[in-house]
């Protein structure tokens, strides 16, 4: 699930979480990094299940309903197309989604249903809904395209959502966009051979976690002499007029130059410039592109850079 740029977006938060505490405890802020990392899982869920309870809320409000002393007809005999769709079934079947939800203890919407609740409303209030039950087809496909659409259109987009998030957990919101975009593409994949919906792994590999380790472990060790080698060579900026984030962003660029030996240089500035611009001033993708060319030439120059395999540089 995760890519090398969210990594190091989560270790830039966890060395800025700490500089703001004024900590320096190295296995303190490592296991708020990891923390931070496996609660993406936990968002993904949330996200996920979402859709179903979604059904399992429908299914209880039909029934109540046609329990009514005087139900009506349209009561009595419901539109099921909502609760009976085949891709909301199998997400609510998947064994990999309930043992997901089991091991990592997942539970918030039981007591949070008012959010299901919005949403369903949402959804009924849609022309995507009103199109979908009265359509007259019965298709995988069209259920797909349904549950797709309500994810995309009216479950990750809801402000109602992105307000719970930032309340439970505020690290949060940075990983919903990488979240929403894992479901959107396993919904979308989904076909009536195989409506397997897996939970899938944090790491693509060891290497990632270990280089979030790393990259964490060594940019917070040589955080002085990573200051030198910026603050040197800006002597027309005090070193206290350069932003948190800025200064936290050139030191892990610098660390990654000298200390990671398989990354190119040109990744590595290119993945830095993408963070400045998202988490930064809006000038400083500039200021940072200024200082790691800089910084990279004079490298090379002094034979500092010991990349290896071709096209490292």
């Amino acid at each position: 699930m995760l890519n090398r740029r969210h990594i190091r977006i989560k270790v830039m938060q966890t060395l800025y979480s700490m500089q703001q505490n004024d900590s320096d405890k190295l296995d303190g802020g490592e296991k708020f990094l990891f923390n931070s990392i496996e609660n993406i899982q936990d968002l993904y869920l949330l996200m996920l299940t979402s859709l179903i309870e979604i059904q399992r809320k429908e299914e209880d409000f039909l029934a109540v309903s046609q329990k009514k002393h005087l139900a009506t007809s349209q009561e009595r005999n419901p539109n099921r197309k909502l609760v009976d769709n085949q891709v909301l079934k199998a997400l609510s079947e998947s064994v990999s989604v309930l043992n997901a939800l089991e091991d990592r203890a997942v539970a918030h919407w039981h007591v949070n249903d008012q959010y299901i609740q919005i949403l369903i409303n949402e959804i009924k209030q849609s022309e995507l809904y009103e199109e979908y039950m009265n359509s007259g087809l019965v298709s995988f496909k069209e259920d797909r395209n349904f549950v797709w659409r309500v994810f995309t259109e009216i479950v990750a987009p809801n402000e109602k959502l992105y307000d719970f998030f930032e309340d439970t957990k505020l690290t949060w919101l940075d990983d919903l966009p990488l979240v929403n975009t894992m479901i959107q593409k396993q919904l979308k994949q989904l076909t009536e051979e195989d409506l397997q919906i897996l939970v899938p792994r944090l790491y693509k590999d060891f290497d990632d976690k270990d280089f979030a380790r790393q990259l964490y472990r060594k940019t917070l060790l040589n955080s002085a002499e990573l200051n030198k080698e910026f603050v040197d060579k800006t002597p027309n900026w005090d070193s206290d007029r350069i932003a948190e984030i800025d200064n936290i962003i050139l030191r892990m660029a610098i660390c990654e130059m000298l200390k990671f030996t398989s990354i190119p240089v040109k990744v590595t500035i290119n993945e830095y410039l993408e963070i400045a611009k998202e988490y930064s001033t809006p000038k400083s993708s500039i200021f940072i592109n200024g200082i790691l060319d800089n910084i990279s030439k004079a490298y090379q120059a002094d034979n500092k850079l010991n990349k290896i395999g071709k096209g490292l540089l």
